[in-house]
């Protein structure tokens, strides 16, 4: 960790999350000369499976995404300009007017990122951005890169919950036929009473080796058992990081702006 993460409690509560999340920063020298701070997340891209997710707080106000898509992209939240006003003008290139004479005009609006000037402010954003739109929406993808939905996930459970009953009713029948059989055999084989022993000894043999193969399903049984078991101590800690995850963001979440539009007319509330 970072000397700068380490002095103002701001920063401290950062880093700490940092730790929590597994983020690295892995800034250069140049970098941070610039102001600029590049953090890397442990969990793979999509667009690039062979590097991890990086995003980065900028000088400028700008937060972004660098690897994710074909070119970098802002994180920042979009807001609405303050209206332009321009004159109207008609098919022939004369301004338009009313039935008074008065110039007509046209008002334009544009959307733009939300600068954010102080740099703890944007540490802190990206630490809330990343936590929603990385780790809690994407909450089963791995650092491998592979990426199973919680419907994927519950279809392949009850998968191998009826493969497990499955093989449960094919061992309990081999081993309820095998012991049928034989008693039929030998039954027969005594009433011939020719070669009655050699009979008997080859139906013990076949017996043996259903047995066996009980076993073996058994183990199998167990071993799917244990499968679903992980999996589900799995969804469970999943579960016990959100919410972990959610109290430590309420501890740093940041007070946002409040302002309205009257009459075209931004003011501050807060």
């Amino acid at each position: 960790m970072k000397a700068m993460y380490k002095g103002d409690e701001r920063y401290s509560k950062v880093g700490v999350l940092m730790d929590l999340l597994g983020i690295k920063d892995v800034s250069t020298t140049r970098q941070e000369k610039n102001g600029t701070i590049v953090w890397r997340l442990p969990i793979k891209n999509n667009h690039k499976p062979t590097s991890f997710i990086e995003v980065a707080s900028f000088s400028t106000g700008y937060v972004r995404n660098q690897n994710s898509g074909y070119s970098n992209y802002q994180l920042n939240k979009r807001c609405e300009s303050e209206p332009q006003y321009y004159k109207s003008v008609n098919k022939n290139g004369d301004f338009d007017k009313d039935w008074c004479g008065r110039p007509l005009y046209t008002q334009f609006t544009t959307r733009s990122c939300k600068l954010i000037p102080i740099e703890i402010d944007r540490l802190e954003y990206l630490i809330s951005y990343c936590l929603k739109n990385y780790y809690i929406k994407r909450a089963n993808e791995v650092a491998e890169g592979k990426y199973v939905s919680q419907s994927y996930h519950d279809f392949r459970v009850n998968q191998k919950l009826i493969q497990l009953q499955k093989v449960k009713r094919e061992c309990n029948q081999a081993y309820d036929c095998g012991l049928s059989d034989g008693k039929t055999k030998a039954n027969e084989t005594y009433s011939e009473n020719t070669g009655a022993m050699a009979r008997i000894n080859d139906l013990e043999e076949k017996l043996d080796a259903m047995t066996e193969d009980r076993d073996c399903k058994s183990d199998r049984i167990y071993e799917l058992e244990s499968q679903v078991d992980v999996a589900d101590t799995r969804v469970t800690n999943l579960k016990l990081q959100y919410e972990v995850l959610q109290n430590k963001l309420a501890a740093t979440k940041v007070k946002q702006d409040v302002s309205v539009i009257v009459n075209g007319h931004r003011y501050k509330v807060l």
